[in-house]
């Protein structure tokens, strides 16, 4: 990385960088930013930056050609943490199927191999070949792929390529390429800013933050309340604690995989500790049966859930429908969008016999509603007013409130998105997300011979639909390697060194 050019000045971000869509060297240098150097540059520093670092060094890009900037510590830091709010720890299986490893490129072993070989487990094997007929689809532990994803960020020198700080914005430079402002942590560097001069940039920064239900997030405001009625994926520990300590009642809100593992820690705490938990799990939209747009398109349903073994049918990852989504623009491709979408959670033996226990119990019910507001009672508790499809109002009296619903969705919230749909070209595709390439280019930002590329849920809505998974990402980051290869950044990827780097992979050897 070259040194910094760094002019005598203050050092932030003027008025008229911020009006401008393309920046000169000049205006940069005349704010007094320090400009470093660098190839290519990825944002985010999760595992979606992750896996494109890591297919470029194994296409046989240098180290010194590549930065990323974060402001965690590890590329699965946010994931763990997510994960293990959600009830997945370490020793929980995933929602991933095994071959799907952001560690390995190629796929093989599989987790399952793996696991089955460090157990001794022949009943692993039994599962993968058996699945989904009869046994469930073989997803590996999260401890699994958190261990696999620090070995190799350890073979790839991830750690001499990260860059601490926080990306305010990325600009188009005039003659090419991109402008990257990072503020760095307090004390690290004598300006208040710093710029990276790069022709690629990428962008893998996940989900804008938390989404919250209307109601939800009126009541917590309304009230500053953040201990009883609480999001999924933010630490919510106390409610379980509390539930340890007299018996008391939860209402879940959502039908995707975080309510059911949710469901599942409350289930396995009745029969850990002997509680007598009520659990009042609130759909807004019940499934009673198989459904779907037609017979090709159906998924197995029941009880308030959609089933569906991955967050997309399979053939999305690499078959008829990654090829038709390929071939779809504008309304059309919305349409398949709307086709294949929807909360769906895997149909998991476990989790349906706790069910039809807490079902048969009485302490488990689901019900269909669209809840219009939350209140405090006298007491102390939370009262919801849940309209059904008929009209009547029932309102659950509870300890707790768990949004299951999901992650912020817009792209808008995230302020580096929100800048390059104002200022850098970058447009909305026909979900509402970011418009990019079959490459992952994003669409209207290119800059001379540069390009700037995403991946990961920001792109949901583009030519492929399975972009937040480990295998999406890794789908991605081959689509923008062969796409930098075509413009000469690095060497394509062929048979002969495929399997050389392969053989240093499985023998844990540096690239």
């Amino acid at each position: 990385m070259a040194t910094p050019q760094t002019p005598p000045a203050h050092g932030d971000l003027t008025p008229e960088l911020l009006a401008a869509p393309q920046w000169t060297d000049q205006m940069v240098a005349a704010a007094g930013i320090p400009i470093y150097d660098i190839p290519f540059l990825t944002i985010g520093g999760g595992i979606g930056s992750f896996v494109t670092l890591d297919y470029l060094r194994i296409y046989g890009v240098p180290t010194s050609q590549m930065r990323v900037v974060s402001n965690i510590d590890h590329p699965w830091q946010t994931y763990e943490f997510l994960t293990r709010c959600s009830q997945i720890p370490r020793h929980e299986r995933i929602r991933s199927d095994s071959a799907s490893r952001p560690d390995n490129l190629w796929g093989f072993p599989s987790y399952g191999l793996e696991e089955a070989w460090r157990e001794k487990k022949i009943s692993y094997l039994w599962q993968l070949l058996t699945e989904p007929i009869l046994n469930d689809y073989w997803t590996p532990r999260a401890g699994t792929v958190f261990q696999n994803l620090e070995r190799e960020a350890r073979r790839i020198n991830y750690w001499d390529m990260l860059v601490k700080g926080q990306v305010r914005m990325v600009r188009r430079r005039q003659g090419g390429g991109y402008f990257t402002v990072v503020t760095p942590p307090e004390g690290a560097a004598a300006t208040k800013r710093i710029v990276f001069r790069s022709r690629f940039t990428h962008i893998a920064i996940g989900y804008p933050g938390l989404k919250f239900l209307p109601d939800l997030q009126e009541f917590r405001q309304k009230y500053g309340d953040y201990q009883h009625v609480v999001n999924a994926y933010e630490p919510h520990e106390q409610v379980y604690e509390f539930l340890k300590t007299r018996p008391g009642t939860v209402v879940i809100r959502g039908g995707g995989i975080v309510a059911s593992r949710v469901l599942q820690r409350l289930f396995d705490d009745r029969e850990r500790f002997g509680l007598r938990t009520q659990i009042i799990h609130i759909f807004r939209t019940f499934v009673s049966g198989s459904h779907g747009p037609h017979i090709w398109m159906r998924r197995r349903g029941g009880d308030g859930w959609a089933y569906q073994g991955f967050n997309y049918p399979k053939s999305v990852w690499g078959g008829q429908l990654k090829a038709e989504m390929r071939r779809l623009e504008g309304a059309d491709r919305a349409k398949k969008y709307k086709e294949m979408g929807g909360t769906n959670t895997p149909r998991r033996r476990r989790w349906q016999e706790q069910m039809r226990a807490g079902r048969g119990g009485g302490y488990y019910h689901a019900v269909q509603g669209v809840v219009e507001k939350v209140e405090p009672t006298a007491d102390g508790k939370l009262l919801s007013h849940v309209r059904s499809g008929d009209g009547t109002i029932r309102e659950p009296v509870s300890d707790y409130i768990i949004d299951c619903t999901g992650l912020e969705a817009d792209i808008a919230e995230h302020r580096i998105f929100d800048d390059l749909l104002k200022h850098g070209g970058a447009y909305r595709n026909p979900v509402g997300r970011l418009e990019v390439e079959r490459h992952f280019e994003i669409k209207g930002t290119a800059s001379g011979d540069g390009a700037l590329y995403a991946s990961g849920s920001a792109t949901l809505g583009g030519y492929f639909p399975g972009v937040d998974t480990f295998l999406g990402l890794q789908i991605a980051a081959q689509e923008i390697a062969d796409d930098l290869a075509r413009r000469g950044f690095c060497r394509a990827m062929g048979p002969a060194r495929s399997t050389s780097q392969w053989l240093k992979w499985a023998r844990n050897k540096p690239v």
